[in-house]
């Protein structure tokens, strides 16, 4: 038997990595473990594992397998270590969010202090998400595409279809896959392209498509998406992660278009400097 204590991961970040190694093995019950912490980072901390698997949906003994598949004695131990490392990241949004509601009205102006409130706090977990390394890598591999071929519908669309904007304000060669009309343009990825993809829980089979696609076509593949468990991170994309917290069943898109623009300008620089040595 493993020693669970020395198993345990000892950071948040590396908890996240073994869990993106792992949960794709995972069966049913534990792979909703799973994508419920990797949604709910912020909950571990504060809940019990009862009110933990009953969110999940799952039974408590299958919470407590989950985190001993991590390398961990038990729950508490996983939850020690989100108290004493998670918080330093990221903001208890949730209280602050049911503070808002409890203290306003369903009037407009409450309306909007939320969406002012979650989109600030979706700003200062972007910061805490993204790694600068991946965040390098992206810009290098977009950079150097022949053309950047764009993939997000439903909810992402908004993001693929303003970095098309930028980019074409920036005579960056770009293609926006819409799917109108049921048409596909994988034809067009060539080895020496790259796909950018957006797609968030419960994210959407065609982006998932498109992107394998066009890594068997040899193209780069760069996600934009929220948790660990994404099914980009199978596919061995640079991954950015960034989750939005949400106003009843709405959410906002303020950290991923916030991403989205700094990603453009950065690939738009990269570009002009690669000239400018030439």
């Amino acid at each position: 038997m493993p020693n669970r204590e020395s198993d345990a991961p000892d950071t948040i970040d590396a908890f996240f990595a073994r869990l993106a190694e792992r949960s794709p093995g995972f069966p049913k019950r534990l792979r909703q473990c799973a994508d419920f912490v990797a949604a709910n980072p912020d909950r571990v901390a504060v809940s019990t594992v009862a009110e933990l698997s009953a969110e999940a949906g799952v039974q408590p003994s299958a919470f407590m397998r989950f985190c001993q598949e991590l390398g961990f004695s038990g729950f508490s131990q996983m939850q020690r270590l989100f108290r004493s490392d998670y918080s330093r990241k990221w903001p208890d949004y949730a209280t602050r969010i049911d503070s808002l509601r409890n203290h306003g009205s369903d009037s407009p102006a409450a309306l909007l202090a939320e969406f002012v409130e979650v989109g600030r706090l979706s700003l200062e977990n972007l910061l805490a998400s993204v790694e600068t390394e991946a965040l390098n890598e992206a810009v290098a591999m977009l950079a150097e595409a022949e053309t950047i071929h764009l993939v997000g519908f439903r909810r992402a669309f908004p993001v693929t279809s303003y970095l098309a904007y930028a980019f074409e304000k920036m005579d960056i060669p770009a293609m926006l896959h819409t799917g109108i009309a049921g048409l596909g343009l994988e034809y067009a990825i060539r080895p020496n392209d790259a796909v950018l993809a957006v797609t968030f829980a419960p994210y959407t089979e065609r982006t998932l498509e498109i992107a394998e696609a066009g890594r068997a076509r040899g193209a780069g593949l760069v996600a934009i998406t929220d948790y660990v468990t994404s099914p980009l991170v199978r596919l061995g994309a640079t991954t950015l992660n960034v989750a939005e917290p949400d106003v009843g069943a709405f959410r906002a898109l303020s950290g991923s278009l916030s991403l989205a623009i700094s990603l453009a300008v950065s690939v738009g620089a990269d570009r002009e400097n690669g000239k400018n040595r030439k």
